[in-house]
């Protein structure tokens, strides 16, 4: 560790992005405040994306960038042994009031081979409301050509090579770079991804305002796109595995996988929520406001805002009721199998997950 200041639970800038399928669900819906009175698409909650990055609001490090306190305190705020040049998970609320761009975003390969970029983006989405007969574009179906499925990505007739799933509120699904995939209208989510803004999609207008973009640039999405694709991944979305953690305290297992684990826990009144971890917790509330105790400090954490709990602070307790999430970079036989398989799950429902449960398998 280097670096003076002793780290404490951390606060950050949020991102807020007027994208064309945005609306307002998450201040009226969420409850989140301090946003503009724009149609917003994401917030960003967590972020080291480069030109987009959080910066610390409160106590002694306030107006330091996230990517700073990555450099000076690496293993204080990641865990032992961790070393890297930024802060490697990225969280957001997404407002798909109406419908996301059918898009992708490339896997750590591809997106090095082709983009000349450090990584990729897989990412996992948590549904946290969707109106009835709500679905998502995710996935090829099965037998689709390469052929097939740029004609029909052409002619924007996506039913007829893209998996389409029903959607409802309180599911996960872990989507692997290279992965076509769209949700909306009508849904509200919680995402978790690899810290990248890396991403190829095929329609033929532009994402912040909707303007169409020619079709020399549509022609050449199209070829990037089909040079990025995954075809073989077909992703489900699933409730998550519970595991019992105190009286009235509930752990949801939602994904997991080699870049990110997303965990829901709720608790009621009998006994606080009590969360002990070794690498760097975002912390999002998706409920009312709550008192949170990490390291020695308090803090008040308010509806749909986030807290960064450094992995040095080791321990968190929160007073119920509470409804929160915990974003991670994980270690995957500590963190996830481990637990999983002392509480009864079988391996092939720990692998339905996400992915790299199991290496040797």
């Amino acid at each position: 560790m280097t670096g003076g200041a002793a780290l404490y639970p951390l606060r950050l800038t949020v991102t807020a992005r007027p994208l064309v399928f945005g609306g307002h669900a998450i201040a009226r819906r969420l409850g989140k405040g301090g946003l503009p009175d724009w149609c917003l698409g994401e917030t960003w909650e967590c972020s080291d994306v480069d030109g987009a990055g959080g910066a610390v609001t409160n106590g002694p490090l306030a107006g330091q960038p996230l990517r700073r306190i990555v450099t000076d305190h690496p293993e204080e705020l990641m865990g032992a042994g961790w070393s890297g040049e930024y802060f490697p998970v990225l969280t957001k609320f997404i407002d798909a009031s109406g419908a996301l761009p059918v898009h992708l975003h490339a896997d750590d390969a591809t997106a090095r081979r082709l983009e000349g970029r450090r990584n990729g983006k897989t990412e996992a989405w948590h549904i946290l409301d969707a109106v009835p007969g709500a679905t998502a574009l995710c996935g090829v179906k099965d037998g689709v050509t390469a052929e097939q499925l740029r004609a029909a990505l052409q002619a924007q007739d996506f039913d007829r090579v893209l998996r389409r799933l029903p959607v409802r509120a309180g599911e996960t699904i872990y989507v692997p770079g290279g992965t076509p995939h769209s949700f909306g209208p009508g849904t509200l989510v919680y995402e978790i991804e690899q810290t990248s803004d890396i991403q190829q999609h095929v329609m033929p207008w532009d994402m912040q305002d909707g303007s169409p973009i020619g079709e020399d640039a549509f022609a050449a999405n199209l070829d990037m796109f089909m040079r990025e694709v995954k075809p073989q991944a077909r992703p489900d979305f699933g409730p998550g595995l519970k595991i019992a953690a105190g009286d009235g305290v509930e752990r949801v297992l939602l994904c997991a996988g080699p870049h990110f684990v997303l965990e829901r826990w709720r608790a009621g009144t009998a006994e606080p929520l009590r969360h002990s971890f070794a690498t760097a917790q975002i912390l999002s509330n998706l409920g009312a406001p709550v008192r949170v105790r990490a390291g020695g400090s308090y803090e008040e954490l308010g509806r749909a805002e986030t807290l960064l709990l450094p992995a040095a602070l080791g321990d968190v307790e929160i007073t119920g009721p509470a409804d929160v999430l915990f974003g991670y970079l994980p270690d995957l036989h500590r963190d996830v199998v481990a637990p999983l398989l002392r509480a009864g799950y079988a391996p092939d429902l720990i692998a339905g997950l996400g992915e790299g449960m199991f290496p040797d398998r």
